[in-house]
């Protein structure tokens, strides 16, 4: 009999964490050889999950041993792909029919619209094909890396700030206040079309709520984190977040500037601030990772001396493209 008429894909609610936990100390490996990031805390959390039998998601098994896994979560009208992996032994399909399961519960399940999925660890192109066929539009983001020992002799440029505009470090009572910043700043752009948080105050305020209080991407680092307030009536005009991803590396998860305020170095500002903040620290690294598409960005990343290191892809769905 073939290899695939052995292999199996099973509902991941049936398998128990340790089941699952030699797959996971593989893909743990493989982020830190890749990206650098110490991904034990993602595992740890996921292991937590799965244990409690209600992620939904499913499990490749050929002749009793498991090979790969794939997992969602579903948010309000959306479903989010958060992960698929296979072990490197295994046949290069094991992740392609995880993903067409996947895909095809999400988009037969009543009462979701949207899909969105950002597989962070593999390469651009890779499940490319599964996706476009099941309708999904797809956007190439690139992983970029800065070496904070090459800031030593490229010290950031000290000029004064706009007149009514401050600096300073990320304090809890900032929460709120970026929620807003992030929706008004992200209204049109093509990032909220790829994560639609980005669209709604409630939204943006709930993916802040996953990187600041919550360790899903790192564990946050309020010390390289920075928010710039307009005095007049101190709401935030840009804010950069910034989390540890190992001890050494530091990942902005976020960096955005108010429309009224771009074209005025304050993005360049931020992220100065912080490579510094971390070098000063003993931090390598700093990384983050931006839509290609997004050229403004993207210039502005490698004027400060970050390069690509690794590129993957965005895809979305949803069910109104097919009524359009």
């Amino acid at each position: 009999m073939s290899s695939a008429l052995q292999l199996e894909i099973l509902d991941l609610r049936h398998f128990s964490a340790s089941s699952l936990r030699p797959v996971l100390e593989e893909e743990s490996r493989l982020w830190s050889e890749r990206l650098r990031w110490d991904y034990r805390s993602s595992a740890d959390l996921l292991l937590q999950y799965l244990d409690s039998r209600v992620l939904p998601g499913y499990v490749a098994v050929e002749n009793g041993r498991i090979l790969g896994y794939a997992f969602c979560v579903y948010e309000d009208h959306k479903a989010i792909i958060g992960d698929v992996f296979s072990l490197s032994g295994a046949s290069s399909e094991v992740e392609g029919h995880l993903l067409r399961h996947l895909v095809e519960l999400l988009q037969h399940s009543p009462g979701i619209d949207r899909v969105e999925c950002q597989l962070l660890l593999h390469p651009h192109g890779l499940h490319a094909d599964i996706f476009r066929q099941s309708g999904f539009k797809l956007y190439r983001r690139l992983f970029m890396e800065l070496d904070l020992s090459q800031l030593e002799e490229m010290p950031p440029s000290r000029s004064p700030l706009p007149q009514g505009i401050s600096l300073s470090t990320w304090r809890e009572n900032d929460f709120h206040p970026a929620g807003y910043l992030i929706a008004d700043a992200y209204d049109g752009h093509l990032d909220s079309f790829i994560n639609d948080q980005y669209r709604s105050v409630g939204g943006s305020l709930r993916f802040l709520h996953n990187i600041v209080r919550f360790p899903g991407c790192g564990l946050f680092d309020p010390p390289s984190s920075r928010a710039l307030t307009r005095t007049v009536d101190g709401s935030l005009a840009g804010v950069l977040l910034c989390s540890r991803v190992r001890d050494d590396v530091g990942h902005v998860t976020q960096v955005c500037v108010a429309k009224k305020q771009r074209r005025l170095g304050l993005g360049l500002r931020l992220i100065e601030e912080c490579a510094q903040n971390l070098r000063g620290r003993g931090f390598r690294g700093l990384t983050l990772t931006v839509t290609e598409e997004n050229e403004n960005a993207v210039e502005l990343y490698r004027r400060v001396g970050f390069v690509e290191k690794h590129s993957f892809d965005a895809m979305v769905w949803d069910r109104a493209w097919r009524n359009m």
